[in-house]
């Protein structure tokens, strides 16, 4: 994911490579997009989601299936394999960008940049993978269906909102093909443009954005230590909230703690420090580990082990949390081809830095010598927020996936090459009438595969434990 053979990208002159689109739009048809229909020997889907359990803290899975069974919304988040597995059977322009692999409407976000700027863009990147762009704009488009349904709106709208996901995507893509690399690069988007752009075609929307930022401004790292520390004798630690929030002192019994040497955690440590640029390793040497416990978050990826971590330098104040948390092969690496990585954690820190305008500062990893399990951290909760799309009307809703839609375009524009994708879409609007129909038909699969896990459970076969 880090060298120009595996991007995809070529250096040929610009006219060369739109040429190379256009070729193979003849050979795969703007319009073969549109087509969806299940496989006859499609596999399972509750089967699919039980063989990604394998592995995981098996405690934690019904809080996992209770989440999901939510709506037929929180279910698509949860169940990104399906799509992947899907995918896999549709057409293929065989033009490679780096994927998030997960780029539903409710994986993009605001958060704050190293300038403590407030900035828009993709925010999850579990599943990050090379491979062909439509398959993430397809699974984006028919996030727009399913959550329209959920707000109420009829289908001739959620079609229309799913081609303007992507007619904003083919549009984008032809302006950054003309851009410079750098500019593209440089290009990000302000969370005042999304105002903006609210204030413009949505009031609701634009009233519900200025809460939401004005929320995600208090979400620093004062008020996260506020909210998940105590000081109990002069000692800062973890607040105990199981099942949720469940410290490792209480969580590991004294055989348990016996067992792990001092030195694997110190090395850990030092194998993260290194996984930084040079300058991170000064910045974090003024800290060390003072407290930690196991946190459940997300949907799809409950019970998976993910801990906080309290850091605590000379002083009180001088202390963040950061988040550790395990990261296991992408559901697109069963139905790409292979790439050769062996640190999952790793792969989701470069895919995250590829195609993030601004990345967290403290974004690395590491690979337990007990376990070999990989993980990756990052810092908790910076200034995080998101738009509650279950509160936006047509037009609301609308300017949200447009603004989703152009950030997903100029993070493949970084990843892979504009100019020949640019040259597959071409002008005409004849890739987001496919889009529309796709999405529509998709959204339509995975209501029939939320009811089948509905069923499962109604059945006894999957046990889920619903508001936790």
């Amino acid at each position: 994911m880090t060298n120009q053979k595996e991007s995809g990208f070529n250096t040929q002159y610009p006219q060369e490579r739109y040429e190379i689109g256009k070729v193979k739009r003849e050979q795969v048809p703007l319009s073969s997009h549109g087509q969806w229909a299940p496989a006859a020997d499609r596999p399972d889907p509750v089967s699919l989601l039980q063989a990604q359990d394998e592995g995981r803290v098996q405690q934690l899975l019904p809080i996992k299936y209770g989440r999901m069974l939510e709506s037929a919304f929180t279910f698509y988040r949860g169940s990104a394999v399906l799509m992947a597995a899907d995918l896999a059977t549709t057409p293929n322009s065989g033009i490679d960008v780096v994927l998030c692999g997960d780029a539903h409407l409710s994986n993009f976000g605001v958060f704050a940049t190293p300038e403590r700027k407030l900035v828009f863009d993709l925010n999850d990147f579990d599943e990050v993978y090379p491979g062909p762009w439509e398959w993430d704009l397809k699974r984006l488009a028919a996030s727009a269906v399913i959550a329209g349904r959920d707000n109420g709106f009829k289908d001739k709208v959620n079609r229309k909102l799913a081609r303007l996901v992507a007619q904003v995507y083919r549009e984008a893509m032809n302006r950054f093909a003309k851009k410079s690399v750098l500019d593209v690069w440089y290009y990000h988007v302000e969370a005042e443009q999304v105002l903006a752009l609210f204030d413009k075609y949505s009031k609701k929307g634009a009233k519900s954005t200025k809460k939401m930022l004005k929320k995600a401004r208090t979400k620093t790292r004062e008020a996260t230590l506020a909210k998940l520390t105590e000081v109990v004798d002069g000692h800062r630690q973890i607040i105990n909230d199981p099942p949720l929030l469940v410290r490792l002192s209480e969580l590991l019994s004294e055989e348990q703690k016996a067992q792990i040497p001092t030195q694997h955690i110190k090395d850990s440590w030092l194998d993260y420090i290194d996984s930084l640029p040079r300058e991170r390793h000064v910045l974090l040497s003024r800290f060390r580990i003072a407290d930690g416990a196991l946190r459940v978050g997300g949907v799809g990826s409950v019970g998976t082990r993910c801990t906080i971590l309290l850091l605590e330098g000379s002083a009180q104040k001088d202390a963040i949390i950061l988040q550790q948390k395990e990261a296991g092969p992408s559901v697109l690496e069963a139905y790409l081809p292979k790439r050769g990585y062996t640190n999952h954690a790793e792969r989701v820190v470069i895919g995250q830095r590829l195609m993030q305008a601004s990345s967290d500062i403290f974004l690395g990893w590491h690979q337990s010598t007990l376990s070999d399990r990989q993980y990756y951290w990052r810092q908790l909760k910076d200034m995080k927020g998101s738009v509650d799309v279950a509160m936006l009307e047509e037009t609301g809703l609308g300017t949200y996936l447009g603004v989703c839609s152009l950030c997903l375009a100029r993070a493949h524009a970084r990843t892979g090459d504009s100019v020949t994708i640019a040259g597959y879409l071409g002008k005409s609007d004849s890739f987001d009438k496919a889009i529309g129909k796709f999405a529509v038909a998709y959204a339509n699969q995975a209501e029939r595969d939320y009811q089948a896990l509905v069923e499962a459970v109604d059945s006894g076969r999957i046990i889920a434990q619903t508001g936790v």
